[in-house]
């Protein structure tokens, strides 16, 4: 990778992956992860896509930001595509890294060709009892002090909490991960139970004319994973779940899922009913 393969415009920081002339695939981590936990999936998409993947505000190697709403941060990867002239691309976010997708959508549809949502909780009635220890890390008394003195073992044991198996992380993930603040990352988790309290993921998708992929894990002990037929109420929507598999398919299952994004993105204008698995 040469400095011409990462850039840092609008906030956010941008590692490109791939031919540039392929057809575009921006790529949306979830809450206080980085663009780095594509990185096992990114061989595989490169090989036919120009990759993009985003770090963003307040993340990885992006600068906070004044706001951390899901809109606004919408804004900031819609700038960054004008800028390139990237249009329309085809989105995936994983967890609420799809909401930042879907919302990218709704105020900007003329950039947007298709969606594909990794473990995106659909609604709020679908989240699961967290882990004790994500309990404990993340919320009072314990999570501001905790989260200063972290180790990269704590970061691991945090990540792989969400896993239904045991998962690689790359050192970069956990480094980038060390950036994020405490009180970037709760204030990011309260915008985006804002979001879909606002209204569900569905619904907001239903009322866009937009081909959308829902992958979850059978696993996942996040969201509940029947949750994910709640897309099924969304027009051109395709649901899949992956058995054996937590809330990290980049992760747990980086081919399988590589797999169905490739065959999504190279197929987005489909039938429902032949969609359907």
């Amino acid at each position: 990778m040469n400095e011409y393969d990462v850039e840092h415009v609008h906030g956010i920081h941008v590692v490109h992956d791939g031919p540039r002339q392929a057809l575009p695939l921006l790529l949306i981590h979830g809450s206080g992860a980085s663009g780095g936990s594509w990185s096992p999936m990114v061989p595989a998409l490169a090989g036919h896509h120009h990759v993009l993947r985003v770090d963003l505000p307040g993340c990885g190697q992006s600068p906070p930001a004044a706001s951390y709403d899901v809109p606004e941060q919408a804004v900031h990867v819609a700038a960054h595509l004008d800028r390139l002239g990237l249009g329309p691309v085809t989105v995936v976010g994983h967890s609420s890294g799809g909401y930042v997708a879907t919302a990218l959508a709704e105020q900007r549809p003329d950039l947007v060709r298709s969606i594909a949502l990794i473990s995106t909780g659909p609604s709020s009635d679908a989240l699961l009892p967290q882990p004790l220890v994500l309990r404990v890390l993340l919320g009072p008394p314990f999570g501001p002090l905790l989260w200063s003195r972290r180790s990269d073992a704590m970061i691991r044991k945090r990540i792989g909490a969400t896993a239904a198996r045991p998962v690689d992380v790359p050192d970069d993930v956990v480094a980038e991960m060390r950036g994020t603040t405490y009180r970037t990352f709760r204030t990011v988790l309260r915008r985006n139970t804002e979001y879909i309290a606002e209204r569900s993921v569905p619904e907001r998708l239903a009322a866009l004319d937009v081909p959308v992929l829902a992958l979850f894990g059978a696993a996942d002990p996040r969201w509940e994973p029947s949750s994910v037929h709640q897309y099924d109420a969304v027009p051109n929507a395709r649901v899949e779940q992956l058995p054996g598999v937590g809330h990290l398919p980049m992760l747990e299952a980086p081919e399988a899922t590589s797999k169905l994004l490739l065959d999504f993105a190279a197929s987005p204008d489909f039938s429902v009913s032949a969609a359907q698995p």
